[in-house]
């Protein structure tokens, strides 16, 4: 029996980047997010900026909402009824009801869709993409690609660096004394990603301004693991000075080599509860031989 053809697709949140998006040939379907009683497609007819400005001149901040059921099956069903098979790559399940939703899709497709908890958010979903497309390319079946793909996704590493708790604090996911606190202390905290379930936790705290904090926290990260794959990095932030990108692309160089740096922006889902000048390095180790 012939193998069926795999379609590449993932949540918007991936943050993949235009170029990325072609060389893979990838499908993104956008969260929402609803801003002043209007409903917006995560960087199709809303951007950052526009987020940021609304906060900054109304004091009014987006709720974002997740992909649900029906928009899952309205979306793959053409290319179930065509014959292919579906890899689809989800915010992490820690963080978003997206994947609930998508496995409830998937099984009223009848099992050609398989959705994968990337276990992460923004580029850390990005470098399983890039994963799961050179799998494609190699020829693999959809149920080994995401056999595969569970197996990389401890080694897919993200964090970034916050250079204000406004946001949090606005969206309730900090206290307003302890963004007082950091912004009194100038205070710039490193959130990571827990690929083990994909939650997110405060890290090392740093001290001081960007230009200073950022080249620390990128040595930090390339010197906490011994076996970082070097095929792929991004640098991913929600917006940034070109200079502060320009150092941390220095710092990196400086540090160890990679044979590609990718610089890409957050979407809109994951700016609107970061904030400005929130910049992250998200990379791959190596996958433990069996």
């Amino acid at each position: 029996m012939q193998e069926r053809k795999v379609i590449l697709s993932a949540d918007s949140t991936c943050d993949l980047g235009d170029e990325l998006k072609a060389r893979y040939d990838v499908n993104f379907y956008p969260f929402h997010i609803l801003l002043e009683e209007q409903d917006y497609q995560d960087n199709v007819d809303i951007t950052t900026k526009e987020i940021f400005a609304a906060y900054y001149d109304r004091k009014v901040l987006p709720r974002t909402s997740a992909i649900n059921m029906g928009e899952y099956v309205e979306y793959f069903s053409p290319w179930v009824e065509a014959g292919f098979d579906v890899i689809h790559l989800n915010l992490g399940g820690a963080i978003s009801s997206a994947h609930k939703n998508c496995l409830l899709a998937a099984k009223e497709l009848g099992g050609h869709v398989y959705p994968i908890d990337s276990r992460s958010l923004s580029t850390g979903i990005a470098l399983q993409v890039i994963e799961a497309g050179e799998l494609i390319r190699a020829g693999k079946s959809a149920p080994e690609i995401a056999e595969c793909l569970r197996e990389i996704i401890p080694c897919c590493h993200a964090s970034f660096i916050l250079d204000t708790l406004d946001f949090m604090r606005a969206g309730g996911r900090c206290s307003s004394v302890v963004a007082f606190g950091a912004n009194l202390l100038n205070l710039k905290p490193c959130i990571e990603v827990d690929n083990s379930d994909g939650s997110m936790h405060v890290g090392k705290k740093y001290r001081g301004s960007l230009e200073k904090v950022l080249p620390l926290y990128v040595r930090d990260k390339l010197a906490q693991y011994p076996d970082i794959k070097r095929d792929h990095l991004f640098i991913t932030y929600s917006t940034i000075d070109p200079g502060l990108e320009k150092l941390v692309r220095k710092t990196i160089r400086e540090t160890m080599e990679f044979k590609e740096i990718h610089a890409t922006h957050a979407s809109c889902t994951i700016a609107s509860h970061c904030g400005p000048n929130t910049l992250g390095i998200l990379f791959e180790t190596e996958t433990p031989a069996k």
